[in-house]
């Protein structure tokens, strides 16, 4: 079940980042998310294979987390000035990044306890790259944030 929350939870940050890419304004964070969505592909390919490696077959289950993480970006895109929204963008991107970090670490965690080592190695490739994109979306963040602050001093 956990799983399949993951698979479908990846599949939402899919959606998500597609929608991101194309809503940004800034070239270094536009092209972050496009190598994030790249990723993210390669994490659902992972998923699926790590599916096939217990000998189930792929199936997702509703990750409610993540809907809501999807429903505040739309949120933001919908409410937020322009001249803010890709530090908003690229904050809530930590808290999505977060949130897949905690849940790659739970499943290595079960699946080093059942000995499906093939499983967790798939899960740790997810888990590097997601502690990766935490590290560049937080830079990405900071540095927007500082330009918006430049900018409401002036």
């Amino acid at each position: 079940h956990q799983l399949g929350e993951a698979l479908n939870m990846e599949r939402t940050v899919l959606t998500m980042l597609k929608q991101n890419e194309q809503t940004v304004a800034d070239g270094e964070l536009k092209q972050l998310f496009g190598h994030h969505r790249e990723e993210t592909e390669g994490q659902i390919r992972n998923l699926e294979s790590a599916f096939s490696a217990l000998g189930v077959d792929a199936s997702g289950h509703v990750c409610h987390g993540m809907e809501g993480m999807k429903k505040e970006a739309e949120d933001k895109i919908e409410k937020i000035a322009p001249e803010l929204l890709d530090g908003a963008l690229a904050s809530g991107a930590t808290h999505v990044e977060h949130y897949e970090i905690a849940t790659y670490e739970g499943l290595i965690t079960d699946a080093g306890v059942m000995g499906e080592e093939d499983v967790v190695a798939l899960l740790q490739e997810n888990l590097e790259q997601e502690q990766h994109t935490l590290q560049e979306v937080s830079r990405a963040a900071e540095r927007l944030a500082q330009t918006a602050a430049v900018r409401s001093i002036r």
